[in-house]
């Protein structure tokens, strides 16, 4: 890590957009129709709908820091299609039902693109698709079997590429091939967030910052301010969901890492190519994700530690040197001629793992809870789908509507068991993440066109398969 590399202060996309001035905590006991626990994504393109479904619904929103303050702004800023848990869901309710969760993802980039347009929210958004590149012989047999999965899924314009192809996107030291689908675009995560916390108190939603929910019971969101009460109580906190109470095991807070580049030179650019500013990705099993950002950077990242024990979050985005340093390996590694560029930010965030990794919305008729999460990172995309559902559902519960076409998607009211007591937790993350990665040094080394049988040990450890 180079000495001028800035670590935490949240992520690179606050120091580039800078630090929001944070509303009003609350200021007492309250009432409300809806109340929505969480100022991220999730949270915030919930009220977006339901205000605009039903402009008559006094929506409060509960965020502990300030919107945008966890996931929604550190990620990768990676808006594309994929959706954690779609083949078991093609397990449980029959593949139809998730070739129809996979046409709404598909669509849901689409909305993002709009909404934002139509909102004057300006994200630096471009639509150049996902590219998923092989760099070796196993990584290759995966990426084949990958892109002929997601074509049965119903995705007829994804596209698969040899190794010229490839580089004449971008060129990756030994790619050997790479898949693309058009249902992506690279994002400035934390403008986007900025923009849809304005767009949400300008339709009139009330947004309490500062403002922690220590517990979330029937009718009741409980902070150190207050209470406030109201018929339909919605959690959407992702990432930091452990910390409430009775939750310390519902998602595991799973630990994400990024560094961000200098900008580079056009003559750097030239020996990369990427001029369609795809977000880019590979096989590996401990896989990477990067884009091209609007200043002409690259932002990278993927799993350094991936778990604190006791489901401990991180302070302000913090990231270890070696984390540092294994990242920036990466990047030299994909683009040899990069070696010595400085890295100017690195920061890490949490996301939600449920224990079978399958993300769900649920409302409980019953009680009037809802929630929504457990993106394993896809999350850019999928929180705007979970929200037009929760939309749904609450219109639905509360006799606004019948049910429509996205309450009737495989993901609502999944049931999912918790996850193992510490250090069970701890020890099982931990050696999976380990495993993966020593499972892809030995793809690297062996050229072998079989994959590690080590990542199958790890997949059927974490209940991935």
């Amino acid at each position: 890590m180079s000495s001028s590399t800035v670590n935490g202060g949240i992520s690179f996309w606050y120091a580039d957009d800078g630090l929001p001035e944070t509303r009003e905590p609350l200021s007492g006991d309250a009432s409300a129709d809806v109340v929505i626990v969480g100022g991220g994504y999730t949270g915030l393109w919930t009220a977006y709908y339901l205000k605009k479904a039903a402009p008559f619904l006094r929506i409060t929103v509960l965020e502990q820091k300030f919107c945008g303050y966890g996931a929604s702004g550190r990620n990768g800023g990676w808006l594309y299609n994929g959706i954690a848990g779609r083949d078991r869901y093609a397990k449980l309710h029959g593949k139809e039902a998730a070739v129809r969760l996979q046409q709404a993802m598909n669509e849901t980039v689409d909305e993002v693109v709009r909404v934002a347009a139509e909102e004057g929210i300006d994200a630096d958004i471009h639509q150049g698709g996902v590219l998923e590149v092989a760099y070796t012989p196993a990584q290759l047999a995966r990426l084949k079997d990958f892109h002929a999965h997601e074509l049965s899924y119903g995705e007829k314009d994804r596209e698969l590429y040899g190794a010229k192809e490839t580089a004449e996107r971008i060129r990756v030291a030994d790619a050997v091939g790479s898949t693309w689908t058009p249902h992506g675009a690279r994002l400035h995560p934390v403008k986007l967030v900025k923009g849809l916390a304005a767009a949400v108190e300008a339709l009139g939603v009330t947004i309490h910052e500062q403002t922690p929910v220590t517990e979330i019971r029937p009718k009741h969101a409980v902070t150190p301010y207050g209470t406030v009460r109201a018929p339909y109580i919605l959690r959407c906190t992702e990432g930091f969901t452990a910390g409430l109470k009775g939750q310390k095991r519902t998602w595991l807070p799973m630990n994400s890492s990024m560094i961000a580049t200098e900008p580079l030179t056009a003559e750097q650019w030239e020996t990369i190519g990427w001029e369609g500013r795809e977000t880019l990705g590979d096989m590996a099993h401990a896989y990477m994700y990067a884009q091209r950002t609007a200043d002409d950077r690259i932002a990278l990242g993927g799993r350094g530690v991936p778990y604190r024990f006791g489901s401990r979050i991180d302070n302000d985005g913090r990231t270890q040197d070696a984390t540092i340093e294994a990242l920036y390996e990466i990047l030299v590694r994909f683009f040899p001629s990069l070696t010595g560029v400085e890295v100017a930010h690195a920061w890490s965030g949490v996301l939600g793992v449920p224990r079978d990794w399958c993300a769900t919305v649920t409302l409980d008729r019953s009680t009037g809870l809802g929630w929504a999460g457990g993106y394993v990172g896809s999350g850019v995309a999928t929180t705007n789908l979970a929200a037009r559902t929760l939309r749904d559902l609450v219109q639905q519960d509360s006799g606004q509507s019948g049910a429509t076409d996205l309450t009737g998607l495989p993901w609502v009211n999944h049931k999912v068991r918790k996850w193992e007591p510490e250090p069970f937790r701890w020890i099982g993350v931990h050696g999976m993440y380990a495993t993966y990665r020593t499972a892809d040094r030995r793809e690297l080394t062996t050229h072998s066109a079989e994959s590690s049988r080590l990542a199958q040990v790890a997949d059927r450890v974490a209940g991935r398969h």
